[in-house]
Order: structure tokens, then sequence, then C-alpha cells
């Protein structure tokens, strides 16, 4: 979040104009190792960014105070219909961030969350607007691995802790089942995988990226993983270099170009049929935003690159993760919609 002189200057006098004495009732430590103070009631959360916004969606939907772009009506249908409805408050993280202090301090938060990685950067942002709002801001870790440890650090946050504890219990039960799965999978008979993002698909996760967290989980090999970082532009001439045997999309629009193309058809993975697009309604399955969302696209990449392995149904288990995680009952139609490959 970058504020202008003028910008910080009103927000700071806003804050001593306007900050209420809010109740506390005591402190807590989050994954950042900070000092974060626990509101003695909380009735209004703010997400700091998408992430956060939909693990607070899936642990305690009453409390989210907006989203920080707009849902369109593809992703309201999968959302409870008062929740969705919310306004759009903005972000505080990442590209394209919206949210100053003064807006923040108009929303009138009881607290800000952040979930994602875990950095310099957003350390010293969380503080900055803790000391400048008086607003407790806790950073929860965005990791799949940590998954249940979010959702923990969520129910003490949000005087929530014995459901959360119970969903983080089910949450780690999941990511040890697919772990189990995935160790019996010989090292011989892992793909190598591009992550294709963007209508193009030359943008893709280096090693170590949250972005492509939900792959290297699974134990495939990420074709960009030799080196570490963030998102990257690639080259094709890169990509044919490295000629995958798998190609998750994200983008429906690539996915359908990358088996008429010349170029992308000279690929093993797209002349063998596996270019895969993943579901991405309410929202993404592998990344977009990386969240827990991401829990269930676990199983569906499981049935992409090992389905030996993972030979279940994937339908009762979607209907399952959305009834338990977007608190909606999804109908045959809906499925149908989710589980569709558009390529």
């Amino acid at each position: 979040m970058e504020l202008s002189r003028r910008q910080a200057f009103s927000a700071g006098i806003a804050t001593l104009i306007c900050r209420p004495a809010l109740a506390r009732a005591g402190q807590i430590t989050d994954h950042a190792g900070r000092s974060v103070p626990i509101p003695l009631t909380v009735g209004r959360v703010l997400p700091a960014g998408p992430p956060a916004s939909i693990l607070l969606y899936t642990a305690a939907p009453d409390l989210l105070l907006g989203w920080p772009r707009a849902l369109s009506p593809e992703e309201r249908a999968f959302i409870l219909p008062d929740v969705a409805a919310r306004p759009e408050v903005g972000r505080l993280t990442g590209r394209g961030n919206t949210a100053n202090l003064e807006l923040i301090l108009k929303l009138k938060p009881d607290l800000i969350v952040d979930v994602g990685s875990i950095t310099d950067t957003y350390i010293s942002l969380a503080d900055r607007v803790q000391n400048q709002t008086g607003l407790p801001y806790a950073l929860l870790d965005g990791r799949l691995a940590q998954s249940g440890d979010a959702y923990r650090l969520c129910g003490r946050l949000v005087r929530q802790e014995s459901s959360l504890s119970k969903l983080a219990d089910q949450v780690e039960t999941l990511l040890r089942a697919i772990k189990t799965r995935v160790g019996m999978v010989p090292e011989g008979s892992r793909p190598r995988v591009y992550y294709a993002r963007g209508p193009k698909g030359l943008e893709t996760g280096l090693g170590g990226s949250i972005n492509v967290e939900s792959i290297e989980f699974m134990g495939a090999i990420n074709v960009a993983g030799g080196q570490q970082g963030g998102l990257a532009n690639i080259s094709m001439e890169q990509i044919l270099a490295w000629d995958p045997e798998v190609i998750v999309a994200i983008d429906p629009s690539f996915a359908r170009n990358a088996l008429t193309d010349s170029t992308w058809r000279s690929l093993t993975a797209v002349r063998a049929g596996r270019v895969h697009l993943s579901p991405r309604l309410p929202f993404g399955w592998i990344d977009f935003p990386p969240s827990v969302n991401r829990l269930i696209g676990l199983w569906w990449l499981g049935k992409v690159l090992y389905p030996s392995h993972f030979p279940e149904d994937l339908h009762p288990i979607v209907r399952e993760f959305y009834q338990q995680f977007y608190h909606v009952t999804i109908t045959d139609e809906q499925m149908r919609q989710v589980m569709e490959d558009r390529a």
C-alpha cells in the first residue's frame, strides 16, 4: 500500500480524531511473531486481500465485512447470497492495492486479517497500519501445509476457537491423506508439469512460489522450479525446451487455443492430450487466489496426475467441500458448471 504525503497526513488526522478506544481481551502472537491485540468482541473483520477474504468466508462468513473486489455473478452463485452481496472494500496488499487508511477507518472493522506469504514487506505493512489506526492486524501463514494452523489462529482472533479448531483438524486430516497417497507414487512416475497462467499461457510460478504450491505439494516436477521466486513471464522457446508432460491451465481461452496452436501442439503434453483446465468457481482450485480454495484442488490434481492412486469419484467430495467450506449445497447443474473442462 503506497500512501501519498497528503493521504498519510489526512489519514493520521482521521486516526487521532475518529479512532475509538476498542476493548481488548488480551494479546495473541500471529504467524509473523507479532503481538496482536484480541478484540473483546468481533463483529466486523476486514480482509487485507483476496486470500484472506476466502479464509474468513469459509471460517466465519457472518464476520466478513466485504470483498477486496466485487464478486462476479458466476462467483456469487456459489456463495451465501447475503455475504456475496457485501460491498467491495478494496485491498491493502499486493498489486493493485486500493484501500487506504481513511477508508479503513470509515469501514470501522474490529480486526484486519491478511493471509499469505510472511515476508518483511507484509510485516512492515501490518505494523504500520496497526500502529496508525489502532486496529488489530494479524498475519496468517497462507501455505497449504499451514492451513490448519491458520484456521486455529483465526478461531482465537474471532473468538470461535472450538468450531474452527474442528475445521482445522479436518483440514489436517485431508492434507495427511493426500500426502500419504502421493508418497505411494514412485519417483519415476511423477510428471513434469508446466503451470500456465494468462490467456497466452506465458506466465508461471517459479520454484517455491505460492502460486505453484499445489503442484509441488502433489510431488509433481515443476519445470520452472529450477529458479526460486514468484511469478515470472516465460518465453515460448523456454517452454519448448522444457517440453512438459502435463500442462495445468487456469485460463479457458489458453486451454482451448493450446490444442490447436501449431507451436503448442509440438509439446509432449499437448500431443498426449494432457492440457488440463483447473476448475475456477467460485475461486480457482490451483491458484488465483492462493488460499484455502486450493484444498479441493489437491483432489483434482491427484486425479489429473495420478489417476490410479486417486480412483474416487470426485463429485461427492466436491459436494461435501462446498457444503463445509462455502456453506452452500450445489445443484447438479452447478456441479456440471464447476467441473466442465472448457478446453
